[in-house]
């Protein structure tokens, strides 16, 4: 596994990429263009997913980041909710919500998943290094200098 250094090294983070970029594909169709209100929401909706996975991580902090990421995945729930209105009102076919819910249900479930390995892990994130090791110096040996 390699090391994740950035937000955008997040499984996660590409899969709420991906779905942002079907919502907004679908919201550009004919169909859908004379909805305002929803493609203003569906939009902010699946923007917030991505965002809030990368706020947290940016914060440097575990506890944020879990309090970001149940943000991001809310917000995947938001906008498979807001899926089914474009499906109701017929701006958005069957085939193509099946598709963009599936997306979107697999970008909840991975953000789920990295949810649960932080709570299992014992690393609280890089914002708590130097505390740690403040809080926990390394004892002098015979040989080092005061």
């Amino acid at each position: 596994m390699s090391k994740i250094e950035r937000f955008e090294d997040l499984e996660c983070w590409q899969a709420a990429r991906a779905f942002r970029r079907e919502v907004y594909r679908l919201s550009r169709l004919p169909e859908f263009s004379h909805d305002f209100a929803l493609i203003g929401q569906i939009r902010r909706a699946a923007i917030s997913v991505g965002s809030n996975i990368a706020e947290g991580f940016e914060r440097g902090g575990n506890r944020e980041l879990m309090q970001f990421l149940s943000n991001a995945k809310g917000s995947a729930g938001e906008t498979k909710d807001q899926l089914y209105v474009a499906l109701d009102e017929s701006y958005i076919t069957r085939e193509q919500f099946d598709a963009a819910y599936a997306m979107g249900d697999s970008t909840s479930r991975l953000v789920g998943g990295f949810m649960s390995y932080l709570r299992r892990s014992p690393v609280t994130g890089y914002k708590f290094d130097s505390v740690i090791a403040r809080a926990n110096p390394k004892p002098k040996t015979q040989n080092s200098k005061p």
